[in-house]
């Protein structure tokens, strides 16, 4: 018997330098189930290198709550990368 993984479908809200450099404010995902955070972040910086050095100083957020990276998706969730912002 052949398991089939479902897959779930997730809006990543992008600021900063990542809408920057994906040239967007949002991507829509489909991942399989039991995709965490870091998964996420992982494939985003596998796309686009140049966004490695912000790896360890981003915050997430999924539907307008901080979460830490090992967080699991759900189904409709809406992650939001949050990195530093400078300015005043």
């Amino acid at each position: 018997m052949i398991m089939t993984q479902s897959l779930i479908t997730v809006t990543i809200k992008l600021f900063a330098i990542y809408q920057e450099v994906y040239g967007v404010p949002e991507l829509k995902r489909q991942l399989p189930s039991e995709t965490t955070v870091t998964h996420v972040l992982l494939m985003i910086i596998q796309e686009h290198p140049e966004l490695k050095k912000w790896q360890s100083i981003t915050r997430f957020s999924i539907n307008y709550q901080f979460v830490e990276a090992d967080t699991k998706l759900q189904n409709g969730d809406e992650l939001v990368f949050i990195p530093p912002v400078s300015g005043g």
